[in-house]
């Protein structure tokens, strides 16, 4: 089993002077989950080396038990500083694909072509495509059949309610549940920073944060059931 996970190289919020990046519960609950399953995982970014960590997702309180778990691993933190640049990723070496958000993901990969090409790759040979919070940002320009990946499908992603609730609104390039279901999907979505992943087929999208660990869960049992790829 061998898992693709993509974090963003973007660091600045907009016009704002603020910094951004990739959200560090976004990156641990499912890199661990996918370790502690057995998977092989690789971590790439759209610059390669160490991708820049959104500094309100770093704070005490935001910390949870598999944050605390990649303070104390040198082994994942010389991974995270590592990671291998986009553009040298074959879709064909990996069963599945995984996006953390942070609202990183909304300037650079939400408009790359490679990660676009790759997220169509995995798509059309049937391989699970997920993503959590911002990550679904990046599926807007995916198609399937001449149609976008979500269309007619159920998805969730950060709500806008969530989106107000940070003061983003009206910095981000576009909103998150707006697009999908311009886009013509089934949005779905559960309260506020309440855990929320939805599988369906091999789309698996999850509402913020706290999905982030259910998105992977989902993501490891569809890979268990419906074995595809090269493992």
């Amino acid at each position: 089993m061998n898992i693709l996970m993509v974090l963003t190289s973007h660091d600045t919020l907009g016009n704002t002077g603020g910094k951004t990046g990739f959200w560090l519960e976004e990156f641990c609950a499912p890199y661990y989950t996918f370790l502690d399953a057995g998977a092989s995982v690789t971590v790439a970014s759209p610059k390669g080396g160490e991708p820049p960590l959104d500094p309100k997702s770093d704070t005490p309180e935001g910390q949870t038990d598999l944050t605390r778990r990649f303070k104390n691993d040198p082994k994942t933190q010389a991974v995270l500083a590592g990671t291998t640049k986009l553009s040298d990723v074959k879709a064909q070496d990996y069963d599945a694909i995984f996006y953390p958000g942070g609202h990183g993901p909304m300037w650079d990969l939400a408009e790359d072509p490679i990660s676009n090409t790759l997220i169509e790759t995995f798509y059309n040979a049937g391989k699970p495509v997920a993503a959590v919070c911002h990550g679904p940002a990046v599926l807007h320009h995916a198609m399937f059949n001449g149609e976008p990946i979500v269309k007619g499908k159920r998805v969730t992603g950060f709500t806008n309610s969530e989106e107000e609730a940070v003061h983003l609104t009206e910095i981000v390039p576009f909103l998150v549940e707006d697009k999908l279901k311009r886009l013509g999907g089934h949005f779905e979505k559960v309260a506020d920073w309440q855990s929320f992943a939805i599988a369906d087929g091999h789309l698996i999208t999850g509402q913020n944060p706290a999905s982030s660990t259910a998105a992977a869960q989902q993501l490891i049992k569809l890979l268990a059931s419906t074995p595809v790829g090269i493992s």
